[in-house]
């Protein structure tokens, strides 16, 4: 068996195009069917802004293993000076059920997180390349900075700038540095003039409650920093990696359910894209809602990836 930790990882030189790839892998095992993955059940107690997740899943196809991520998010940690989410991933051999692997660090969470955001950004990126693009970031975690070297990898000279806000004073630690990175001091700054806006918060409420870009690509990764009314301007091309998974847990995704009457038929999956069947009747300035749950089955992709790797 393998054992895999925090000092294993460099969080400066992930493979981001391959690991792009891995979860596209994973979502063609969805399309066709080759994978299996519960609902997770979320474990709270006492404070109810804590939870712990199980999230056990199959990947057929390439990936062709199983296994299971037990995840912990305490946002209470970043006071105490500890991180927000600790994860544990054991993989399985999908033929014996032996485990070959166990990974004791949230960084399979985070590189996963930050992948599936790369596999739409590309997937856009594909139908409309962007040109000096100016990308807005909310909230500057391990999630954030994952987010800006991942699309600084995919886009390279491409972007323009990096507009960052943070409620918290802004720490560079472990950010290239890019005279691009720019911290600004409102969210309003980074999302008025996005044409990739990001949220990597953990925000308590939904507070973005104004009208987007045209045109721009919104992955909000977070999931709560959307008021309801913004359907109204997303509506038309909202993307979710599994509804079941997504609508609950009072996400955006859930509230524009209830307060809006968003329903399942009117959202794409992320296999529409991947497959370019959304494109073909997509308004280039229609602005895009990209809300991923997080699935367990790219997990597995990912664990799987480093796994074969080492």
């Amino acid at each position: 068996m393998k054992y895999f930790e925090e000092k294993d990882f460099d969080s400066s030189s992930v493979p981001w195009p391959f690991t792009v790839e891995q979860i596209r892998t994973a979502v063609q095992c969805i399309a066709t069917n080759d994978y299996v993955q519960p609902l997770k059940p979320y474990l709270r107690y006492r404070d109810l802004t804590n939870r712990i997740i199980a999230m056990p899943a199959f990947a057929g196809g390439d990936i062709n293993m199983s296994g299971i991520k037990w995840i912990a998010s305490f946002p209470g940690n970043l006071e105490k000076g500890i991180p927000r989410a600790h994860s544990v991933v054991i993989l399985n051999e999908a033929d014996t059920g032996v485990p070959v692997a166990i990974f004791n660090t949230a960084m399979i969470s985070v590189i996963r997180t930050a992948s599936v955001s790369g596999l739409m950004l590309s997937c856009f990126d594909k139908q409309y390349p962007f040109r000096d693009a100016v990308i807005g970031i909310t909230g500057l975690g391990p999630i954030g900075k994952a987010h800006i070297r991942m699309c600084l990898s995919l886009l390279g000279d491409r972007v323009e700038k990096i507009l960052v806000y943070d409620i918290r004073t802004p720490d560079m630690t472990g950010l290239p540095d890019d005279d691009r990175i720019q911290f600004v001091n409102s969210w309003q700054e980074a999302y008025e003039q996005a044409d990739i806006f990001i949220t990597c918060t953990v925000s308590k409420q939904p507070y973005i409650d104004i009208p987007p870009k045209k045109g721009s690509l919104h992955l909000n990764v977070s999931l709560r920093d959307y008021q309801s009314l913004v359907c109204q301007w997303f509506r038309p091309a909202i993307i979710v990696d599994n509804w079941e998974e997504v609508c609950r847990e009072k996400t955006d995704i859930e509230m524009m359910h209830i307060n809006e009457a968003l329903n399942r038929e009117q959202v794409y999956t992320m296999e529409a894209i991947t497959s370019g069947k959304f494109f073909e009747t997509h308004i280039p300035e229609q602005p895009v809602m990209f809300n991923p749950m997080g699935m367990a089955v790219f997990d597995i992709a990912i664990a799987t990836y480093y796994y074969k790797t080492a």
